[in-house]
């Protein structure tokens, strides 16, 4: 065999040593490649803080009442609760961020007629014309104007325990008997004639969250503790 025959065999044989030892690296007799990991399955979601809130059943009857009012609604981003479980003295309006999942709370008063006896808890709702009374239910923000209590904003009940909301002019407007100093000295806040009345100094911040075309819910929820 002359050298250049041999050196070409030589090379073939090298070169298929080479592929052959790869090949073996790679995958050795007997063994498998190793298999890329399953990522894990997800979790569910950890319940976020407004499941823990004690408004949290409330919540969920107004995300209830925006679905069935849905037509009236085209800002679903944020909801008011006026949640009447609570008494007076503590803040039991709250502004709720659906998306962001952030909440502010504040001082809201509840009629006259629902709590005659001024104790500082709602005791009933009514919708009639004269009786003073809070109203239970989806109410739709309107128009913000200045009227008799200042600057106001006006609501549409959406309900047929509510839907006299705009004939009884029930709007959200300041009221100087909403305060923590009024808490100090009785124990509770004023009673309105069943408009959702706030501390003065908090109305523009509630308007300036809530604005024209969001969900007001307002309700008691029958045996929940408060």
């Amino acid at each position: 065999m002359d050298r250049r025959s041999f050196t070409k065999l030589a090379l073939s044989g090298l070169a298929f040593s080479f592929l052959a030892d790869s090949a073996g690296r790679a995958a050795p007799l007997g063994e498998t490649q190793p298999q890329p990991a399953v990522p894990p399955a997800p979790r569910p979601a950890s319940p976020g803080p407004l499941a823990t809130q004690p408004y949290a059943k409330l919540l969920e009857r107004a995300k209830a009442a925006l679905d069935q009012h849905g037509h009236m609604f085209t800002l679903r981003d944020r909801v008011a609760l006026a949640d009447f479980n609570a008494p007076s003295r503590e803040l039991r309006f709250h502004v709720v961020d659906l998306i962001g999942g952030q909440a502010s709370s504040y001082l809201v008063a509840h009629g006259r007629g629902s709590d005659p006896e001024h104790s500082g808890w709602l005791h009933s709702f009514s919708n009639e014309p004269n009786s003073l009374a809070s109203s239970s239910g989806a109410f739709k923000t309107g128009e913000i104007y200045e009227g008799q209590h200042g600057r106001a904003m006006r609501l549409a009940g959406l309900d047929p325990q509510n839907n006299n909301a705009e004939m009884r002019a029930i709007v959200v407007h300041g009221a100087d008997y909403v305060s923590e100093n009024h808490i100090a000295t009785w124990g509770k806040i004023g009673r309105s004639e069943g408009c959702f009345a706030l501390a003065r100094h908090m109305l523009p911040q509630f308007i300036g969250l809530m604005g024209p075309g969001r969900l007001l819910y307002a309700d008691k929820i029958m045996g929940l503790t408060a």
